[in-house]
């Protein structure tokens, strides 16, 4: 036997997962046909910087002190101390639609008298709805009880327009279901981005990544670049690897951070659920602006802001090629002392698309789309951020061919099939899954998701 574990993809799970593995005296080996490790959280150089892929901001912030976070638990489980992560929580977000606007910070009594400012007759209804998140286990790998979030949210907030303000950030953030969540994962949204809250990683996500893979290489993992997996094939307990250079490996599992229904696809035979699984369908525009001045000199102070333009927010698969009634605008520079590697300032803005839209388009067609929104999303950043047009130095777009290109995930999704496998099995016997897929979202999620299916199932 070759592994003890084959990873396929060097994500935050794979990584994680590999970390723990290799700790205990596993024989453990990522696989990443890509040459940069992360996954949806990688970076890339271009003239002379390095630019953060999917990075805005990390959840689930917490206080070294606080010894039961999750961030806490997740660092005992890697070693790895808090001061290495060199995070740098924000100052406050907002949330802005037509008539409402809320604010919020890392404690949630910013949010709560932001609400009772704006919605007097629904404080109540948010506490309660608060204590009945913090009394529900989400994070179990075997609740499926199909509660929904519309509805389980009806049952303390009578404004709809509470109800869609709320929902806007932790569906931008962590949901792979149109115009809905599933409960649980809606708790853990709401824990990570309002009970916790936002943090930066000084540098952007390049030093995390390097921390992490020093210490995968501490523990003696390999680690292995440019070089995918292309099949999977045997009994479980002694399966084969079949490499994109043809090379074949044994070993007694896999785990793959690549998505669910693009990990069955790897499999010989496919079973048939890898038809039958739906895909996921949630794809995003990232529209980056480096600037020759800090975001603050124009005015424009919060760490991030998500915005919708109408009381109803429509979070499903627009019809037009970039969704421009919604969005997230985000500004690394204002998170203190986290900055961005840029003498200046930079502006991100994220938007829905059609994936299916970009992935028709030829070669010429497809460079006239991206120069022709870069313009579009450029206009609209001025009129959100204004003045800051002129004063733009570098650009750069990335659509879902970008993120399929280096991912492998289909259609350019982020967050993966809306029908997630909480528990990481797959019909497959020895392929598990881990990241996206389980279900466990963002950079500590992700981290959460690869040692809790490393535990479970390869450390007993």
């Amino acid at each position: 036997m070759d592994y003890d574990v084959i990873i396929i993809g060097a994500g935050m799970s794979g990584i994680a997962a590999g970390i723990r593995l290799a700790h205990f005296g596993k024989k453990v080996a990522i696989f990443e046909r890509h040459s940069l490790p992360g996954g949806l959280n990688s970076y890339y150089r271009r003239q002379g910087f390095d630019f953060d892929v999917g990075l805005h901001a990390m959840t689930n912030f917490a206080d070294p002190k606080q010894r039961s976070a999750p961030l806490s638990k997740l660092l005992r489980q890697l070693r790895l101390d808090m001061d290495a992560l060199k995070l740098h929580p924000q100052t406050f977000s907002l949330i802005r639609f037509p008539g409402a606007e809320l604010r919020f910070t890392n404690d949630l009594r910013d949010l709560d008298a932001s609400i009772a400012a704006v919605f007097p007759a629904q404080v109540d209804g948010f506490r309660r709805l608060t204590a009945h998140i913090r009394a529900y286990d989400a994070l179990s790998l075997e609740k499926r009880d199909g509660l929904m979030a519309r509805a389980m949210l009806a049952e303390f907030i009578t404004e709809p327009l509470l109800v869609e303000m709320l929902l806007c950030p932790l569906q931008f953030y962590g949901s792979a279901v149109e115009d809905d969540m599933e409960f649980g994962q809606f708790c853990i949204m709401f824990q990570s981005i309002f009970l916790e809250g936002f943090a930066r990683p000084e540098g952007g996500i390049r030093p995390m990544l390097n921390l992490l893979l020093g210490r995968y290489g501490e523990c003696g993992g390999g680690l292995h670049y440019r070089c995918g997996v292309r099949g999977v094939r045997g009994p479980a307990g002694a399966l084969t690897v079949t490499l994109d250079d043809g090379r074949e490996l044994r070993t007694a599992a896999v785990l793959s951070c690549a998505g669910y229904v693009e990990t069955l696809r790897l499999c010989d035979p496919a079973p048939p659920e890898a038809a039958l699984h739906p895909a996921g369908q949630l794809a995003f525009l990232e529209t980056i602006f480096v600037l020759d001045r800090p975001l603050a000199a124009f005015g424009f102070d919060p760490c991030i802001l998500f915005f919708n333009d109408a009381p109803r927010f429509r979070y499903r698969r627009p019809e037009a090629l970039v969704d421009s009634a919604s969005g997230v605008a985000c500004a690394p520079d204002n998170f203190p002392a986290g900055g961005t590697p840029f003498e200046g300032g930079m502006f991100r803005l994220t938007r829905l698309v059609d994936h299916a839209a970009w992935f028709a388009m030829g070669p010429a067609e497809y460079r006239e789309a991206k120069a022709r929104v870069l313009a579009e999303q450029l206009a609209f950043a001025g009129r959100l951020v204004p003045g800051l047009a002129a004063h733009v130095t570098q650009c750069d777009i990335f659509t879902p061919r970008t993120v399929q290109r280096f991912t492998g995930h289909l259609n350019g999704n982020v967050y993966g099939s809306p029908v997630k496998s909480k528990d990481g099995t797959t019909p497959v016997p020895g392929v598990y899954v881990c990241g996206t897929d389980q279900g466990f979202l963002g950079i500590i999620g992700s981290l959460l998701s690869g040692v809790s299916i490393a535990n479970r199932y390869f450390l007993r």
